[in-house]
C-alpha cells in the first residue's frame, strides 16, 4: 500500500483516515491512498510567500536558471524508479519516457533559455525604452519582476511528471515559488518526483510544496500576487475559475482544458504520395501513444472527399499491429487507461458520438484485454458521414484511444469543420501545398493554440502533432481555456508583473542595469578594451579621434569587395536618388573605419568580437567629411566561468555632431 504523502511548510504530512483510494490501471485494485482533511493550505501558502518567495527573489535568472540545469541532471539520474513507478498508470515504457525524458528535457530548455535570454539579475527589461519628451531627457521603459506570492498549480493525472515540471520551470525562472497539486490517480509518481527534487537540496526552503489529495479551501486565501494554473475538465476549470476570491481579487488563472483537435489531410495529399502515409502514421500514433490520454491527441481526423475508405483500410492495418496488453511485459505497444473511473467516462463519451458515427475500428466489448479487471481499451475509430449537422463528435471528447473520421468538400468546409471544435491546443495539416497551408492559416488559426504543418520535406525531422515544445506556446483559446503554457520566456513572463516606469535615463539605467543614451558617462578611464568583464562599468565611454572619408577611399572599398552600386561610383545616378545627394561612401566601410578607431589593438581582455545589433545609417557620409566615434558600455552579461559579453553603445557622429550610424557590438570579455 502507497502511503502518499503531502510536503508542507518544510514537512512530510502523512495521509489521514478518510484518505482517498488509488486503483491501478492493470488490476483495478487499490494500490495506495492519499489526501489529509487536516492539511494547512493557508500556513503552506504563507510558508512559500514568506520563506520560499524572498528566498528565490534573491537570486538571479541565471542563478535559477544554473539551479534548473543542475535540478534536471539530478532527475535524470533517478528516472529509472520514476519509470518503474508509472507502470501502475497503465502507461508502456516508451509513455513514460514522453513523461518522465519529457519533462527533465523541457526544464533543460528553460535552464537554457534563462542563461541566452534573460540578464543575471532580478529585473527583465520588456522591450526597448521610449522618450516621452523633446530631449530625452523624461524616459519611460516597461519592466518584469517576480511576484511575490505562490504559483498553485493544478496539474492533470496523464503526466505526473511533465505535467508538474513543464510549470514548474519557468515558474522558478521567474523567481516564484510553487504548490503542486497533482491529479490522485497519479499522484504517487509526482510524490517520488518532488522527493527526488527536495532531497538534492538543490531548492532553497519554501520553493517547492505538494498537496497530494484535495487541496480544500486553499483558493480561499489567495491574494493578488499568487498564480493558479490548471490542466484537466472544462467542467472542473469553470469551477475553479469561478472561485469568488479569484474573481474578486483578479487572481492570475491559466486554463489548459478540453481540446477537441483534428488533423487535416491536404487535398494535395493524395492515396499514394509520401505526405499520404505520413497523416496515417501520425494518427495512429496520436490515437495510441499514453493510450489517447493526451490533451493533443487527435479527436477529429479529416479527409478529402471519396479517401475515407482508403484512410479506414490503412489505419486498420496500422492499429492492428498495436498490442494491447500488460505495459510491463515485452512487446505490449498500448497500456491501460489510467482508471476504470476514467474509462467508464470514455465508454460513455463513445456512446454519444455513436448516436453520429460508425464504428469502423474497434470494439470495446471484444478485444485483446477484454476479461482484464483493468483499465483496457483497444483503439477505436468512428466514421461520420454527415459532420455539418452532427454535435457530439464536434463537442464531446473521450479522453482516450478514440478518434472520428470525417470527409470535407473543399477547404472552406474543412476550416468550417475545424472552427466547430471551439477552441483547441493543435490542429496539424499535412500537405506539401504552401498555398494551402497559408489558406488554412488564415480561415482556422484564430481557433487553436499552435498549427503543425508537415510533409516530406520537414517529416524526418518533425516532433509530431501531439508534441508540446518548451520553445512554442502550449494552449489554445476557447473550449482549450484560453491559456498559453510554455513558449520559453513567455511562460516566464506569467509568474512576473509587467511594470510602465518613468524617470531620467540615469533613473532607468540604475532600474534596468541598462545603460541609455543620455545617462551619465564615465570617461576619464583607461581604454575599456584593456579592462576586464569586472572591470569596465555601464556608461563607461570612449570617445575616439575623427577619420575623414575621401574620394580614393570609397573606390578602394567598393573594387576590393566587389560593392560597386552606383551611389558609391556614378554621380550623377547617386544625385538622382532621393536619398543620396551624390556619391556616399558605403555604410560597412564606415563601421569598419569605426573599429579602427575605436579597437586597442594589442592581446588583453577583449577575446573576440561576436557581432553587432541594431546597426542602422542615419545619414549619408560624402567624400570630405570625417566621422568619430561614441563607445559606451550598455549591458553586461556574464557567460560561464571564463568570459562574459559585454554590449556596447556605438554612435558614428561626422563633423557636424550629426549622428550617421548607430549599432550595439557584442564582444566577450576575459574576467
Amino acid at each position: 500500500m502507497l502511503n502518499v504523502h503531502s510536503f508542507a511548510a518544510g514537512q512530510w504530512i502523512a495521509p489521514s483516515t478518510d484518505a482517498r483510494p488509488i486503483e491501478s490501471a492493470l488490476t483495478g485494485e487499490v494500490i495506495g491512498q492519499a489526501g489529509n482533511s487536516a492539511l494547512d493550505v493557508q500556513g503552506m501558502l504563507e510558508y512559500g510567500r514568506e520563506i520560499g518567495s524572498p528566498a528565490l527573489r534573491a537570486m538571479t535568472f541565471h542563478d535559477r536558471a544554473k539551479m534548473l540545469k543542475a535540478l534536471a541532471l539530478h532527475l535524470r539520474e533517478h528516472r529509472e524508479e520514476l519509470y518503474q513507478l508509472s507502470f501502475n498508470t497503465g502507461g508502456t515504457q516508451a509513455d513514460h519516457l514522453v513523461d518522465v525524458d519529457g519533462g527533465i528535457g523541457t526544464v533543460l530548455v528553460y535552464a537554457s533559455k534563462g542563461r541566452r535570454d534573460l540578464p543575471d539579475g532580478q529585473i527583465y527589461l520588456d522591450g526597448p525604452p521610449e522618450q516621452l519628451s523633446r530631449n530625452g531627457t523624461f524616459m519611460g521603459r516597461h519592466i518584469c519582476t517576480s511576484l511575490q506570492g505562490v504559483a498553485v498549480h493544478i496539474n492533470a493525472f496523464n503526466f505526473p511528471v511533465w505535467g508538474m515540471l513543464e510549470k514548474l520551470a519557468p515558474t522558478l525562472l521567474a523567481g516564484m515559488p510553487a504548490i503542486i497539486k497533482p491529479a490522485t490517480a497519479t499522484c504517487y509518481v509526482t510524490e517520488a518526483c518532488v522527493r527526488i527534487i527536495l532531497d538534492s537540496g538543490l531548492l532553497p526552503k519554501g520553493a517547492l510544496q505538494l498537496v497530494s489529495g484535495g487541496i480544500r479551501d486553499m483558493l480561499d486565501y489567495l491574494d493578488l500576487q499568487d498564480v493558479v494554473t490548471f490542466t484537466g475538465s472544462a467542467n472542473t476549470a469553470l469551477k475553479l475559475r469561478g472561485n469568488e476570491n479569484i474573481l474578486r481579487n483578479s487572481i492570475r488563472f491559466t486554463a489548459e482544458q478540453d481540446s477537441l483537435n483534428a488533423s487535416v489531410l491536404g487535398p494535395d495529399a493524395q492515396v499514394g504520395t509520401p505526405e499520404f502515409d505520413l497523416f496515417v502514421k501520425e494518427v495512429q500514433r496520436e490515437m495510441t501513444t499514453k493510450s489517447g490520454q493526451k490533451c493533443t491527441a487527435i479527436r477529429r481526423i479529416l479527409v478529402p472527399q471519396g479517401t475515407s475508405n482508403a484512410i479506414i483500410e490503412t489505419l486498420d492495418k496500422l492499429l492492428a499491429n498495436i498490442t494491447l496488453g500488460d505495459p510491463r511485459e515485452e512487446g505490449t505497444k498500448m497500456g491501460a487507461l489510467v482508471s476504470n473511473e476514467q474509462k467508464n467516462d470514455v465508454l460513455k463519451k463513445i456512446a454519444q458520438i455513436g448516436s453520429e458515427a460508425k464504428r469502423v475500428i474497434g470494439d470495446p466489448e471484444n478485444h485483446a484485454m477484454s476479461k482484464s479487471k483493468g483499465a483496457y481499451l483497444p483503439p477505436i475509430v468512428f466514421h461520420c458521414d454527415d459532420p455539418d449537422s452532427a454535435q457530439h463528435i464536434h463537442d464531446t471528447e473521450a479522453f482516450g484511444p478514440v478518434s472520428t473520421i470525417m470527409e470535407y468538400r473543399d477547404l472552406g468546409h474543412a476550416t468550417e469543420l475545424l472552427n466547430k471544435g471551439k477552441g483547441s491546443l493543435v490542429a496539424s495539416f499535412i500537405t506539401h501545398d504552401g498555398d494551402v497551408a497559408r489558406e488554412i492559416a488564415m480561415a482556422s488559426g484564430a481557433f487553436h493554440g499552435r498549427l503543425y504543418f508537415n510533409n516530406r520535406d520537414s517529416m524526418a525531422e518533425a516532433t509530431g502533432h501531439g508534441t508540446p515544445l518548451p520553445h512554442m506556446v502550449h494552449g489554445g483559446p476557447g473550449r482549450a481555456g484560453g491559456g498559453e503554457e510554455l513558449g520559453g520566456t513567455r511562460a516566464v513572463m506569467h509568474y512576473m508583473q509587467r511594470t510602465a516606469i518613468q524617470g531620467s535615463p540615469d533613473i532607468l539605467t540604475a532600474i534596468g542595469g541598462q545603460w541609455i543614451p543620455k545617462a551619465t558617462i564615465e570617461t576619464d578611464k583607461s581604454h575599456p578594451f584593456t579592462r576586464t568583464f569586472h572591470d569596465v562599468e555601464l556608461g563607461d565611454t570612449l570617445f575616439s579621434g575623427s577619420r575623414e572619408i575621401t574620394l580614393e577611399d570609397i573606390e578602394t572599398f567598393a573594387h576590393f569587395t566587389g560593392d560597386t552600386f552606383y551611389a558609391h561610383m556614378d554621380e550623377e545616378a547617386a544625385k538622382a536618388n532621393p536619398f543620396f545627394p551624390g556619391r556616399v561612401a558605403h555604410g560597412y566601410l564606415l563601421i569598419s573605419f569605426a573599429a579602427g578607431l575605436f579597437v586597442q589593438p594589442d592581446p588583453g581582455p577583449v577575446l573576440a568580437n561576436t557581432g553587432l545589433d541594431n546597426l542602422r545609417f542615419m545619414k549619408p557620409v560624402r567624400p570630405g567629411d570625417s566621422i568619430k566615434v561614441q563607445l559606451t558600455v550598455k549591458a553586461k552579461t556574464p557567460r560561464n566561468d571564463e568570459y562574459g559579453e559585454v554590449r556596447w553603445h556605438v554612435t558614428l557622429t561626422n563633423q557636424d555632431d550629426e549622428a550617421v550610424a548607430e549599432y550595439e557590438l557584442l564582444t566577450m570579455n576575459a574576467y
